[in-house]
């Protein structure tokens, strides 16, 4: 984990909210697989029967190009990400899902609904926390950038597979509190 990261330590603190078990990873070192060095992940979260292997992707939304505002809820990664979650889900076995967790800081002129799934303000901004398994993204993935060695999902199949956070964290059924701070 990355503290100077304020998607990273927005997460940290929505977890620590929810009162979820767990692990800020230190990714300051690859960890080493066989002859190769593994990307670190972020998180190591335990919740309601889950047990999830995360990597934050922190995005804007919308987001800035050019000079232009544009709404569209990006979900790129690198496929080191995608490789190392893999080989970490592998690693700590069955009952175990690598989930690549998409945190939006939300610019002052998105609207949504106040009861919106995982909508969460901290510290005076707003985030949407948002999940993919990486088995998902996987299956559905296409090269961004060969270049800068990323990978996305189309706008409709992200919508298919993402689900908000609280699916892979809280038991069916359990009712959100108001942030407390």
């Amino acid at each position: 984990m990355d503290r100077g990261n304020r998607y990273e330590t927005a997460f940290e603190a929505y977890l620590h909210w929810q009162g979820l078990s767990h692990v800020a990873v230190d990714e300051t070192r690859r960890s080493p697989w066989g002859d190769t060095h593994v990307k670190s992940l972020d998180f190591i979260v335990h919740g309601a029967g889950s047990r999830l292997l995360v990597d934050v992707k922190g995005r804007r939304f919308p987001s800035i190009a050019k000079g232009k505002e544009r709404r569209v809820w990006e979900c790129w990664s690198t496929t080191d990400d995608v490789e190392g979650l893999e080989r970490w889900t592998a690693l700590f076995g069955p009952g175990y899902t690598g989930l690549l967790v998409f945190v939006y800081h939300l610019g002052a002129t998105v609207e949504l609904p106040d009861d919106t799934d995982d909508l969460w303000e901290w510290r005076g901004e707003r985030f949407l926390f948002r999940g993919v398994t990486v088995g998902d993204y996987r299956k559905h993935m296409r090269v961004r950038s060969p270049r800068w060695n990323t990978v996305t999902l189309l706008g409709a199949r992200y919508r298919e597979v993402v689900r908000p956070l609280h699916h892979f964290t809280r038991a069916p059924g359990l009712a959100l509190e108001t942030c407390p701070f």
